[in-house]
């Protein structure tokens, strides 16, 4: 009896031990199942939230969504660079990111109204930057509210481009107010009985033809710089030689220079270029016209120029005159942009030539500058793509 009761007790502490094993290897399976599927879990968590970043960061939309506490919860890379942040931005307090009073404001509007809309706001800065924001509260499904959203649109351009309209209406305003006045002034003035006066009839008439001619110039070139910035004017580009382009100009503009006794030089080498040989002929006309007007009476005005590389060359005209004052370098090429606005308008310029000139040069793809020093005259620069050599296999 005490043998099978032996048995019974060694089979069951055999059972006891199998159950055992297969309960633990289960387990571990059981165990390595679960880490498997949470590393899969946490692995698609990852991916979503880094195509979440790379969407946010797409955006030219900056976004930035806070927490209860007006603490950072996310911030795209685009609100970053519409406040120059750096570094990590999750954490901090919204105005240790921001440094905007008017921000901290429209946060505490969404948290009274649930929404704010369209909502301008100008950045004060070296360069002033305008926003729109819109915002709205984050609630969960019983309507607490959980943080705040923002959503900011940078108007910076749109507005740059409002104000260039708008100075661009006034001054063509102005400028074609002046003339017409002049027109009207002197055609009443012969209706009232000057016409009577054979002398005084003929100088009116003299002065309402020059005027008439400065408004048609002023029409001519705004219509040529509106094709130009547009898009609208297509280049017929062909091989030209450059030499001989400048030295048709020279002899166009030779009776302007001799009433001046201004000498003209062409040292321009026997260049190629790849352009459209008319619009070149307005850049340089204009250049050369313009050293003739402002340089110096009985003085100089040269064109030169040089390969720089393989692929681009550069022209110069120069002049001997009294210069152009260094803070005004960089605005020579503007629209309606004048050094000396009286001694310019008593030249006949419109104001608009070197602005064509700028957009002339960059629809061929090259670049223009201007150097001077008060009272040694002014250089003007424009670089062309050079005519490409042929290969011969």
């Amino acid at each position: 009896m005490w043998l099978l009761t032996a048995i019974a007790i060694v089979a069951a502490i055999g059972i006891h031990f199998w159950w055992r094993a297969r309960f633990q290897r289960e387990q571990a399976a059981w165990r390595a199942e679960l880490s498997r599927r949470d590393a899969h879990e946490q692995a698609a968590v990852a991916e979503t939230s880094a195509r979440q970043d790379a969407l946010f960061d797409s955006m030219i939309e900056g976004v930035l969504v806070l927490d209860e506490k007006d603490q950072i919860r996310f911030a795209n890379q685009t609100f970053a660079e519409i406040f120059a942040t750096t570094g990590i931005l999750r954490g901090k307090a919204l105005l240790d990111a921001v440094r905007s009073h008017e921000v901290a404001a429209i946060v505490e509007r969404t948290r009274t109204e649930s929404r704010v809309i369209d909502h301008e706001l100008k950045l004060p800065g070296e360069q002033d930057r305008w926003l729109r924001i819109n915002s709205a509260a984050i609630t969960d499904a019983r309507r607490r509210k959980l943080g705040i959203i923002l959503v900011f649109h940078d108007l910076t351009r749109l507005k740059r481009l409002e104000r260039t309209r708008e100075e661009f209406v006034a001054n063509v305003s102005h400028e074609l107010r002046t003339p017409l006045s002049l027109i009207k002034g002197y055609t009443e003035t012969l209706l009232d009985g000057a016409r009577n006066n054979p002398e005084v009839a003929e100088r009116f008439l003299q002065i309402i033809e020059r005027n008439t001619q400065r408004l048609d110039l002023l029409i001519q070139d705004l219509l040529t710089i509106s094709a130009l910035e547009s898009g609208r004017t297509k280049l017929d580009l062909q091989p030209v030689n450059l030499h001989s382009l400048v030295e048709k100009v020279v002899n166009f503009l030779q009776t302007k220079a001799d009433s001046k006794n201004v000498k003209l030089v062409n040292e321009l080498p026997e260049l190629m270029a790849n352009a459209d040989a008319n619009r070149l002929d307005q850049v340089l006309a204009n250049l050369v016209d313009n050293a003739i007007k402002y340089g110096r009476a009985e003085g100089c005005v040269t064109i030169g120029g040089k390969i720089l590389t393989d692929s681009r060359l550069e022209i110069f005209v120069r002049d001997d005159g009294p210069g152009i004052p260094s803070e005004s370098l960089d605005r020579v090429f503007e629209r309606f942009y004048r050094v000396d606005k009286a001694r310019s308008r008593d030249q006949g310029g419109t104001g608009l030539g070197l602005a064509i000139v700028k957009h002339i040069v960059q629809a061929h793809g090259g670049e223009v500058r201007c150097e001077s020093e008060l009272g040694k005259g002014a250089t003007f620069f424009f670089t062309l793509p050079c005519e490409p050599t042929p290969s011969f296999d």
